[in-house]
């Protein structure tokens, strides 16, 4: 049965050879799509391990708020959740020494910061060992990872950078710089604590908050690569959206051979070339769409200035004379696609070759035996 594979190897080809017409849309259907293109470049790859972890304060950045003298709370001047700056006035205490008005004494922020805890109320009596309010400064928090024990040799305090988020950002990510490991690993997980410092624009991140973490192990250069939101497909064949260098809202399906992924990109190892205009959002949505723009004919027409086939393929001069002279839609008609020709060629030859293998496999009639004579 070898000359039937071989057979096959050399007529696949030939059907590979006719690409799929591009998806042709109108501005409409651009506009409905939301589709978004990126251009195909060489960047510097990272490769990246994923873990997840959640956000805690800085320790020296939480501060408590305590009063020198027993009394009772005569005015609350701010309350949990509110953002306070260093020095601004937050309780007022009523002290127990007599007096009419009795003495009061007010209590500042001891630091800037929210806010995160109040332990007193209106009227309340207080004691000086007694916690008033907690202060937290969180313009910058701490993201600890939770990363398996082999990959902490990889991680290099001060060096080491991850790409954080959180689901209080969005899909908006931050980086954080490795600062240290925890103190000890966990032994039913197999892993470690590293701790990266990070900032807090906007206050969104509080203590507690899950997060998940990249974290960046190593970096080349040179790479090809595109978003992950742009890469369709099954595993097997993956296939990426291109916009059409010719044709005005059009796209075609390109197959493409990938090599490591990351939490942002996918490298691309054959398949496109740089400059490529690829599409990110909506490329999942092109796998349906059935085309809202002019026929592939029409927009050839337009775009070249002269007359195509139905199928794209040039017309020959006997198509052009044939037209010219009235008959050029019958002609057309006749005209067998190039794509289908080759699919008869390849069908007719695969016949041949299963017909001469099985006349090869069929078993030969056996000789007679002939005794010898004496």
């Amino acid at each position: 049965m070898k000359p039937f594979f071989l057979s096959l190897l050399l007529v696949l080809p030939a059907l590979a050879a006719d690409s799929p017409p591009p998806i042709l849309l109108d501005k409409a259907g651009v506009k409905n799509l939301g589709i978004e293109t990126v251009e195909a470049a060489e960047t510097t790859f990272e490769e990246t391990a994923f873990a997840l972890g959640r956000i805690e304060e800085i320790p020296s950045n939480h501060a408590v708020l305590s009063s020198r003298i027993s009394g009772r709370i005569l005015e609350m001047m701010a309350f949990e959740g509110d953002v306070v700056t260093a020095g601004q006035p937050l309780v007022r205490v009523e002290s127990r020494q007599p007096g009419n008005p009795p003495p009061s004494v007010v209590l500042n922020a001891p630091i800037g910061g929210l806010v995160s805890a109040a332990h007193v109320r209106l009227g309340e009596p207080v004691e000086p060992e007694k916690e008033l309010l907690d202060v937290s400064d969180l313009t910058e928090v701490l993201a600890v990872a939770r990363v398996p024990e082999h990959l902490a040799g990889k991680l290099k305090p001060g060096e080491t950078r991850a790409h954080i988020r959180l689901a209080a950002l969005g899909g908006e990510a931050l980086d954080g710089t490795l600062l240290r490991f925890g103190t000890s690993a966990d032994r039913e997980s197999g892993t470690i604590d590293a701790i990266f410092r990070v900032p807090n624009p906007g206050l969104r991140m509080r203590p507690g908050m899950r997060a998940e973490f990249s974290v960046v192990l190593s970096k080349r250069e040179n790479v090809m690569s595109v978003p992950r939101e742009a890469l369709q497909g099954d595993p097997a064949s993956r296939v990426v959206y291109v916009k059409d260098f010719d044709l005005p809202n059009a796209f075609r399906k390109s197959p493409v051979r990938i090599g490591r992924m990351n939490d942002r990109f996918v490298e691309i190892l054959g398949g496109l070339f740089p400059g490529d205009e690829v599409v990110t959002t909506g490329s999942y949505a092109l796998g349906f769409a059935a085309g809202s723009g002019p026929s592939l004919k029409e927009a050839l027409d337009a775009a070249h200035g002269h007359e195509h086939n139905a199928d794209g393929s040039e017309m020959s001069a006997a198509q052009k004379t044939a037209k010219a002279a009235g008959k050029g839609e019958d002609h057309d008609h006749a005209a067998p696609s190039p794509l289908l020709t080759r699919f008869f060629m390849a069908s007719t030859a695969i016949l041949f070759v299963l017909l001469v293998a099985v006349s090869m496999a069929k078993p030969r009639p056996a000789r007679p035996e002939t005794s010898e004579t004496t």
